[in-house]
């Protein structure tokens, strides 16, 4: 058997009830949430109970995905699985960071608040959003993007699948070209235009709250969203790039497979990081879970149960 990947969930999706059944069912889930709780009250609660628009905001989204994905590992490790290597999407790259051991859980955590903190300040600066762009190659994406003031390529996620951050105002205008060239852009529940120029004071800030926290070197091996290659040099830069520049999805999961890996398992909300590694490689096995009907599914796909 080859080896197992985490894969950590992006922000978008999120959605009202999230980790609520795992919180209620397994003890060790229910205390990752009383961790959550303790440094920011309401956050359990914000996941399970909260509005579509509260848990848009960038400042809720982030921290309450962090917990629902911290639970299902914690879900996992109880039940005897662990990973041979990590990686998350975006905001997911946090929980990958405590799940590797480069910081403990309460650092994430407030890392996690931090970043969404930050972000949604440099959001809230200038009126932007997010597309999927899928049916095009990822160089037509740039050919399109470059002809666009205010328009940037920023997540690589699979073939024939790349975001898009811009300029709200602009954003009718990539959808006719996108539609003109014989794809199509799909807005993304996000509230800015992240890992683009517009998170430019984000990164820096976020670069300095990473240097405040005990880093150690992860348990192993945790790939990162700016290189898509695993974590070595200056933590904290490579955390704060990740915030303004592209994720390249795509290339991490090449590379996890081209080194052994064979199965991932997403965790936290969703199987959106599923359907892309589907797209990516269609030969490797992928699980998910975010409750605890996904959980079995994963147990037994594994042979863990």
């Amino acid at each position: 058997m080859g080896k197992i990947a985490f894969v950590f969930s992006g922000q978008g999706a999120q959605y009202s009830g999230m980790g609520r059944e795992l919180f209620e069912q397994l003890p060790e889930c229910r205390s990752v949430f009383d961790k959550a709780d303790a440094l920011r009250p309401g956050t359990s609660g914000q996941c399970f109970t909260a509005s579509a628009e509260e848990l848009s905001e960038t400042k809720n989204t982030q921290p309450c995905m962090f917990a629902v994905e911290m639970a299902a590992a914690a879900a996992l490790e109880k039940a005897g699985v662990r990973a041979d290597c990590a990686a998350g999407f975006s905001l997911g790259e946090i929980a990958a960071l405590s799940y590797t051991g480069v910081v403990s859980f309460d650092d994430g955590f407030r890392l996690v608040c931090r970043r969404g903190e930050l972000m949604q300040s440099d959001a809230e600066k200038v009126e932007s959003a997010m597309a999927a762009v899928v049916k095009l190659p990822a160089e037509e994406v740039k050919r399109i993007c470059s002809g666009l003031e205010g328009v940037y390529p920023v997540n690589y996620n699979c073939p024939g699948q790349t975001s898009v951050a811009c300029l709200k105002d602009k954003l009718e205008e990539l959808s006719a070209l996108v539609k003109a060239a014989g794809g199509r852009a799909i807005p993304l529940k996000v509230k800015g235009g992240f890992h683009s120029p517009f998170m430019a004071g984000a990164a820096e800030a976020f670069g300095e709250a990473v240097r405040s926290m005990n880093v150690k070197e992860p348990e192993i091996a945790l790939y990162s969203d700016y290189t898509a290659q695993p974590y070595s040099g200056d933590y904290a830069e490579l955390l704060s790039r990740q915030i303004c520049n592209p994720v390249r999805w795509q290339s991490i999961v090449e590379n996890m497979i081209a080194g052994g890996v064979d199965t991932f398992i997403e965790l936290g909300p969703g199987k959106t990081l599923c359907g892309l590694i589907a797209k990516i490689n269609s030969s490797v096995r992928c699980f998910h879970v975010e409750d605890c009907a996904s959980l079995e599914e994963t147990l037994k796909g594994v042979g863990a149960c």
